[in-house]
C-alpha cells in the first residue's frame, strides 16, 4: 500500500520535512497548515516540491471547530473554508481533514452536525475536494470513530467521508470487541487513515496526544489489529502516520522519517500485506567489543575478572580475552575516543548471518562497510540507532565461516574457573533514539520488548526498556537519561553471568579489582526486608553485592568501579528470576556518581 507521513512528525522547515520524507521512501505526506503557514515558498512553489521529490499531498490538515454551531458561526466557518479550499487546489491536495468540534459554541445535535458537514460537502465538492470528518478522542460532543460514522452516513454526501485515526480509537478503548464496527464501514467512505502508537499512559488524553505518542511497534497499542479492522472494511488509500512526539521534533529529520517509514514497513508484515525476509533472531551473545585509546585499563579490569587474553587479529589492533563462554575484543583502532573505553559493537550469534543481513537491509538498515583483507572471514555489521555496530556471528559451526579465524592463538594461562558468560549488555541510548532503538531492535532483530520502567537517578529520572529473545539467550537493556545532556553520565555496562557472584566478587578483588562501594544505608533497608541466612547479609556489606526478588527467583549483583565509559557487572540468577535488579538501580546510581565526583554533604 501507499504510504504517508504527516509534515507535524517530523523536525524542521517543511521544505526539510519533504525531502526527509522522500528520501525515507514515503509516497506522499499530509501537509499541517502550521507548517504551510510558516513556509516561504508559495503554495504553487510546495506543489512543484513535491513533484519533484516524487510526493504526492495527500491531505490537507486540520479545520477545526466547524460543525453543529449557531448558524451565524457556521457562515463564518464557510467563509473560512471556502479560502482553504482554493488554497487546496493551489497544493495540488483533494482531501481536507475536519477535526470533531471542541468549541464551547458546539452544540449537541447530530442533526445539525449532519446538516452543516452536508453544506460543507457542497462546497468543497464546486473546489474538487473531499471532506474526512474525524471524532477527536477529546471532542465536545463527538469523540469516538463510530458516533462520527453515524453522522457523515446521516449527511450522506458523496464529498463526505471518515478520517479513522488509531490514536483517537486506541487512547479510549482497547477492547478488540470495540474496534468491531469498524469492517462495517463501507470501505469507500473512509477517506484517510491516520496511524499513530503510543506508550499505556494514565494521563489527560489531549496531553497524551500532543506529546506522547509514537510510531506502530514503539507503544503499546494494538496498531495492528486496529488496521486489520480497516482493511476488512475495504480502505485502499495510504498508510499515513500522524505523531506528535516532543523528542520526535527535535531530532533530525532524516533519521526520524526513516524509523517512521521502518515502522510501516513492519505493521504491513504484521497484517499480511508485507513481503520482508523472515526475522532471523539471534541466539546469543558472541562478543562484546570495547574501543579503547589505551588497553592498559581494560585489560587491569578483564584480567581480574578472570579474563584471559587468548587471541590478536591478523590485521589489526584488536585482541580476545575470554573466560567461559563470555568473550570480550579491545580495539585499540583508530576509532577509539579520548574519553576512555566504550562498548561499541556487539557480536549477535545468528542462525543465519546472511538471511539476518537481508531482513535488516530489507528494513532499511544497511549493511556496514568495512575493510577487510582478502583471507578475513566475511562478517557483516549492521548500525543500530545508536551508532553501535551490531555483527552478524557464527561461532564453532562448520558450515559458516567462523568470525576467530581472523585471529592467531597467543601463549595464555587457562582462564579462573567458574566459567562466565554475557547475561546482557546495557545500552544507554541518545535521548532522541531510544523509541527508534526499541522498534530497531523488535522488527530487525526480532526481539521481544518489555514494558518501559522508570528509575529514579539522583538527578532526574531514568528510562529503561528491555528488549531480549525469549529464552534471554540475549539481553538488552535499552536505557536513556532524564535530559538531553544525560546520557554522556551514563556509561553502558557487560554483565557477567556466574553461578555464585560472592566467590566471583572475593576472586574480582583478591586479584587487585575494585567493586563499587554501596552505603551502609542500602543494606540496613534489606535486613528490615528480608530474612537472611546467618552472615550472608554481612558478606553483601563486604563486597557491595545487591540483592532482588521477583515472582520467579532471586538476583543478586555487584558492579566494578568505571573505566572510561564502560563498567562491568557480575550477576547471580536464581530460580528464573527475570528482570535487571531495578530497583536497585537508583542506589548504584547514585554510588556511581559518589565514586566520580565524591560525596556531596
Amino acid at each position: 500500500m501507499r504510504t504517508s507521513i504527516a509534515t507535524v512528525s517530523l523536525s524542521g522547515s517543511l521544505t526539510e520535512k519533504l525531502t526527509a520524507a522522500a528520501r525515507a521512501g514515503f509516497d506522499g505526506v499530509e501537509i499541517f497548515e502550521n507548517d504551510l503557514l510558516a513556509s516561504p515558498l508559495a503554495p504553487e512553489e510546495i506543489r512543484a516540491r513535491c513533484a519533484d521529490l516524487g510526493l504526492t499531498i495527500d491531505l490537507y490538515q486540520p479545520m477545526r471547530d466547524v460543525e453543529a454551531v449557531p448558524e451565524d458561526e457556521f457562515a463564518r466557518n464557510l467563509r473560512r473554508a471556502r479560502a482553504k479550499f482554493a488554497l487546496m487546489n493551489r497544493l495540488g491536495a483533494d482531501t481536507v481533514l475536519v477535526c470533531s468540534s471542541v468549541s464551547p459554541l458546539a452544540r449537541d445535535d447530530d442533526a445539525l452536525a449532519a446538516g452543516q458537514l452536508s453544506r460543507l460537502a457542497d462546497l468543497a465538492r464546486d473546489h474538487g475536494v473531499r471532506v474526512a470528518y474525524e471524532a477527536l478522542a477529546w471532542g465536545r460532543h463527538v469523540s469516538t470513530y463510530d458516533h462520527a460514522w453515524r453522522i457523515v452516513e446521516q449527511a450522506g454526501h458523496p464529498a463526505l467521508g471518515t478520517c479513522l485515526d488509531s490514536f483517537h480509537i486506541l487512547s479510549r478503548s482497547s477492547d478488540p470487541k470495540d474496534l468491531e464496527g469498524i469492517a462495517d464501514i463501507p470501505g469507500e467512505k473512509i477517506f484517510f487513515l491516520q496511524l499513530a502508537d503510543a506508550p499505556l499512559l494514565g494521563m489527560d488524553v489531549l496531553q497524551w496526544s500532543r506529546h506522547h505518542r509514537c510510531f506502530p511497534g514503539q507503544g503499546g497499542f494494538d496498531v495492528a489489529g486496529l488496521l486489520r479492522h480497516v482493511l476488512r472494511a475495504g480502505y485502499e488509500g495510504p498508510l499515513s502516520l500522524e505523531v506528535f512526539n516532543d523528542v520526535f521534533r527535535q531530532a533530525d529529520a532524516g533519521p526520524t522519517a526513516l524509523d517512521a517509514r521502518r515502522s510501516l514497513l513492519v505493521l504491513q508484515e504484521q497484517v499480511g500485506l508485507g513481503d520482508l525476509p523472515a526475522p532471523v533472531v539471534p541466539t546469543g551473545i558472541a562478543f562484546a567489543e570495547l574501543v579503547a585509546p589505551d588497553a592498559e585499563p581494560v585489560s587491569g579490569l578483564l584480567g581480574a575478572l578472570g579474563f584471559t587474553r587468548t587471541a590478536r587479529h591478523r590485521g589489526k589492533p584488536v585482541e580476545l580475552w575470554e573466560r567461559g563462554e563470555a568473550r570480550v575484543l579491545v580495539n585499540t583502532g583508530p576509532a577509539a575516543r579520548r574519553d576512555g573505553a566504550c562498548l561499541a559493537a556487539v557480536g549477535l550469534e545468528s542462525p543465519d548471518p546472511a538471511g539476518a543481513a537481508r531482513r535488516a537491509e530489507a528494513l532499511l538498515s544497511p549493511v556496514l562497510p568495512r575493510r577487510r583483507a582478502p583471507e578475513d572471514a566475511p562478517l557483516d555489521a549492521v548500525a543500530a540507532p545508536d551508532g553501535t555496530e551490531l555483527f552478524l556471528c557464527a561461532t564453532g559451526r562448520p558450515e559458516l565461516p567462523d568470525w576467530r579465524a581472523d585471529f592467531e592463538d597467543l601463549p595464555h594461562t587457562p582462564p579462573a574457573p567458574d566459567p562466565l558468560r554475557i547475561d546482557h549488555l546495557s545500552l544507554t541510548q541518545p535521548w532522541h533514539h531510544f523509541d527508534e532503538a526499541v522498534l530497531f531492535h523488535r522488527a530487525v532483530l526480532g526481539l521481544d520488548a518489555q514494558e518501559s520502567v522508570d528509575v529514579a537517578d539522583p538527578y532526574g529520572l531514568l528510562r529503561s526498556r528491555a528488549v531480549s529473545t525469549a529464552d534471554g539467550g540475549v539481553r538488552f537493556p535499552l536505557t536513556v537519561g532524564a535530559a538531553p545532556g544525560d546520557d554522556t553520565a551514563h556509561a553502558r555496562h557487560i554483565a557477567l553471568a556466574t553461578d555464585d557472584v560472592v566467590a566471583a566478587a572475593r576472586r574480582f578483588t583478591e586479584a587487585g579489582g575494585r567493586l563499587l562501594p554501596i552505603p551502609a544505608n542500602y543494606h540496613d533497608d534489606l535486613a528490615a526486608r528480608y530474612e537472611f541466612a546467618d552472615g550472608e547479609l554481612d558478606v553483601y556489606r563486604e563486597l557491595g553485592i545487591l540483592y532482588d526478588r521477583d515472582a520467579h527467583g532471586v538476583f543478586r549483583h555487584c558492579y566494578t568501579h568505571t573505566v572510561g565509559r564502560v563498567f562491568f557487572e557480575l550477576v547471580q540468577r536464581d530460580g528464573g528470576y527475570q528482570g535487571y535488579g531495578a530497583a536497585n538501580a537508583p542506589v548504584r546510581l547514585a554510588a556511581q556518581r559518589t565514586a566520580r565526583y565524591g560525596a556531596a554533604r
